[in-house]
Formats: C-alpha cells, sequence, structure tokens
C-alpha cells in the first residue's frame, strides 16, 4: 500500500472540508480505499491529508486530474500543495 502525503493551506477549514468529502467517489473511483485528514493546532486551517493507494501512479494521476484542481479551486487552497509518498 502506498500513501500520498498532501500538505496546503486552506482558506477555511469547514468548506474545505465538505469540497474534500464531495471528491471522495473520484477519489474512490481512482482506486483509493480510504483517506484520513489532520489539521495543524497552531493554524487550523493548515491540513495534512493521508491517503491510501495501491500504486504511486494512481496517486499521481488523481493528484494531477483537472478534477482536483478544479475541487481545489472550490475549496479555498491557498497555494500549491507539498506532495510526498512513502510505501
Amino acid at each position: 500500500m502506498v500513501k500520498m502525503y498532501v500538505r496546503h493551506t486552506v482558506a477555511d477549514f469547514d468548506k474545505w472540508k465538505v469540497v474534500f468529502e464531495e471528491v471522495e467517489p473520484f477519489r474512490k473511483s481512482l482506486g483509493s480505499p480510504g483517506s484520513h485528514v489532520f489539521r495543524n493546532f497552531t493554524n487550523q486551517n493548515e491540513v495534512l491529508v493521508i491517503t491510501d493507494w495501491q500504486t504511486k501512479d494512481q496517486g499521481i494521476k488523481f493528484g494531477q486530474s483537472p478534477e482536483l484542481k478544479e475541487a481545489m479551486g472550490r475549496a479555498g487552497v491557498t497555494g500549491p500543495p507539498e506532495i510526498t509518498f512513502s510505501e
């Protein structure tokens, strides 16, 4: 199992979370069995998302998708995400 770690800052966590949940069916359609969301204690609008994937290529495909870019815009992501992978 591959883990994809995405850290980014959002304008409003609650608004972001709604869009994040709306995108869940799309993530699953690309092969993600699940994800976890964490918030920074000091900056409640700094988010860490850990998403599970069968392969790194699935995570990359999701991360580069136009659907995700559109969702990030609607969700109020304020800058480019920091993305790393692990196995």
